[in-house]
């Protein structure tokens, strides 16, 4: 394999398979395409702006090297400034809007960061508010037009032939092992911790990834593109995409993927289980609204789907009502997709198996992958081929990367996507590389001897009091099973017993209240009802036969609020803060244990 640089794409796409919609967002209501050559010519002029601007890779070292910080929603500008920044040699500091101001100043300080690009006037603000603390930044420049804020445009205007001849010169001399980026992960613990990778380590685990999946050399298909590209999953499945051809559209926002999706059709998506979980109580509340034989029909297609397995046949009558209740119920589930999906990649956080077997039972192919930010990411994914998909695995590992178990069953990566290292903090890259191995802190097996299988995280494993080891991993994703449960979080370190606290599925709670006519007042008055309290007791008891009986779930709270990025429960990528949990609803566990 010839290790190409990331902003090589462009070259690669215009050689290969020059497209009209390249990139694709939504103006003033209205989509705009961008073609191979716009996305080429609009780069160029940026990365010749920001030369004229004294940007530079220096002397090509991490320290040495100017750092371009980048707080947006996804969209074109967002890729021009990525590309842009790459060609100089200079790294980019992509930042997570929801990223609390402690920790952005942390960043940005760490980073020493020299100019900021942001999206719209709320971050602009926030950044504002920030520049006294952070004496490094030169200038903000916005992707939105604001009165009073210097433009992206006039970045680009200050391209001249002279400084686009340079830009020709510099993209030629910089190597694939310097910093394409760098990414502060927070993580659910700690100081944000900022992972180096280079163009190598993402090209490398592009192309592993488009030998194992495969993504088709594609130049008619296209993707919607909504998870945070800040985040290193969505980065290289774009440069994924944007080496195989295939079209990018950004959806507006969290709230418009629905419409999106039925506006441009797309081909497959990236997501994380939260919001197929999302997704898939919209469906059933749906459900739920329907009477007679429509209602019957679809919780009878939805309790067949639940029995799904890709790896075994139902065997003739169970095919033939699968088919039946394709072509009744789940057509529609699909055409609220597009119409056109056939891959839907998902990661970050366990996916419930019950969800995997449902839609894929649903002809919406879902398909599991993991990795973490240190590996550029992917380790593993489930596969399109015969016999390359296990439910409740993340898939056979990568071709090209090479993973071995600890005796604790720590999962350990060797190969070229492992990163370079923690920016500045040589001490914490030698406990985490360890003679070329990348300690993950996941706990896993493998199953057949192909699938990977995530048990745990290592630092989530707890003892009780009475000394016996608990993973609280799979009993909350069983617990999430339930369509009573949106939340859930098992506690009882150096406790002598499991609880929990569970967020309920309101929705589906108020509509059994109404069922049963009883009456309430708000989420607070619900949740300390004493027969929503028998419901979860007989709920909590049905699913504690599943686990032996340490694991065992005594006694939980009910908590009024879903978690939420904003509220600071979650991390962006809406995997749970333990430790913010713990901390917020110290109380609730206390009446746990009272």
């Amino acid at each position: 394999m010839t290790i190409k640089r990331l902003f090589d794409c462009v070259d690669h796409q215009l050689q290969h398979f020059p497209k009209k919609d390249m990139l694709a967002a939504k103006e003033n209501g209205q989509w705009v395409t961008y073609s191979s050559q716009q996305v080429a010519d609009t780069v160029n002029q940026l990365s010749a702006g920001l030369l004229k601007l004294g940007v530079s890779g220096n002397d090509m070292t991490p320290e040495g090297s100017d750092k371009i910080a980048i707080i947006s929603n996804n969209r074109p500008e967002w890729v021009f400034t990525d590309l842009a920044v790459q060609q100089l040699g200079a790294i980019l500091v992509p930042v997570y809007p929801t990223t609390n101001p402690l920790e952005l100043e942390f960043i940005l300080n760490d980073a020493a960061v020299k100019y900021m690009f942001v999206s719209n006037e709320e971050l602009l603000q926030k950044i504002k508010s920030l520049l006294p603390h952070v004496p490094s930044i030169k200038g903000v420049y916005t992707f939105d037009r604001l009165e009073g804020a210097a433009h992206w445009t006039e970045v680009t205007a200050l391209a001249d032939a002279a400084a686009l001849q340079e830009v020709t010169t510099i993209k030629q001399s910089i190597p694939v092992s310097h910093l394409a980026t760098i990414i502060y992960t927070s993580g659910t613990t700690g100081t944000p911790k900022g992972v180096m990778l280079s163009h190598k380590n993402i090209y490398c685990n592009v192309q592993f990834s488009k030998e194992s999946f495969p993504f088709n050399d594609a130049p008619d298909t296209h993707v919607l593109s909504f998870l945070p590209l800040n985040h290193i999953f969505e980065k290289t499945c774009t440069y994924i995409y944007l080496y195989s051809g295939i079209g990018i559209y950004y959806a507006e926002s969290l709230e418009t993927i629905g419409d999106n999706l039925r506006e441009i059709k797309p081909n497959g998506f990236t997501t994380v289980p939260r919001l197929l979980e999302k997704v898939y109580e919209r469906i059933m509340v749906k459900g739920n609204e329907l009477t007679g034989i429509k209602r019957k029909l679809f919780f009878w297609a939805v309790d067949l789907a639940e029995k799904y397995d890709n790896r075994i046949s139902g065997g003739l009558w169970y095919n033939m009502q699968l088919a039946l209740a394709n072509k009744l119920i789940f057509t529609k589930w699909r055409e609220a997709l597009g119409g056109n999906v056939s891959f839907i990649v998902t990661g970050g956080a366990a996916c419930q198996v019950k969800l995997l077997r449902i839609f894929n039972a649903a002809r919406v192919p879902v398909y599991e992958g993991y990795g973490p930010t240190e590996n550029s990411p992917v380790i593993s994914v489930n596969r399109q081929e015969k016999g390359g998909m296990k439910f409740g695995t993340v898939g056979p590992v990568l071709n090209g990367i090479q993973v071995k178990l600890e005796e604790d069953g720590e999962i350990c990566v060797s190969g070229p996507c492992v990163m370079e290292g923690y920016y500045k903090r040589p001490d914490l890259t030698a406990e985490t590389v360890i003679n070329g191995w990348l300690h993950t802190g996941d706990i896993g097996v493998f199953q057949d001897d192909k699938f990977l299988k995530i048990t745990d995280r290592k630092k989530e494993l707890f003892k009780t009091s009475g000394g016996k080891y608990v993973a609280p991993q799979p009993i909350e994703n069983k617990l999430k099973e339930s369509p009573f449960v949106e939340q859930v979080m098992v506690v009882g370190a150096e406790r002598k017993f499991v609880g929990a606290l569970i967020v309920p599925s309101f929705p589906t709670l108020l509509e059994w209240m109404r069922e049963k006519g009883i009456n309430y007042t708000s989420n607070e008055d619900v949740i300390h009802h004493p027969k929503v309290l028998e419901l979860y007791r007989e709920l909590v008891e049905s699913f504690n036969e599943f686990f032996n009986h340490v694991e065992q779930i005594k006694k939980f709270e009910l908590l009024p609020r879903e978690w939420t990025i904003e509220t600071g429960e979650m991390t962006p990528k809406m995997s749970l803060k333990r430790k913010v949990v713990m901390e917020k609803f110290k109380d609730a566990i206390e009446r746990i244990y009272a």
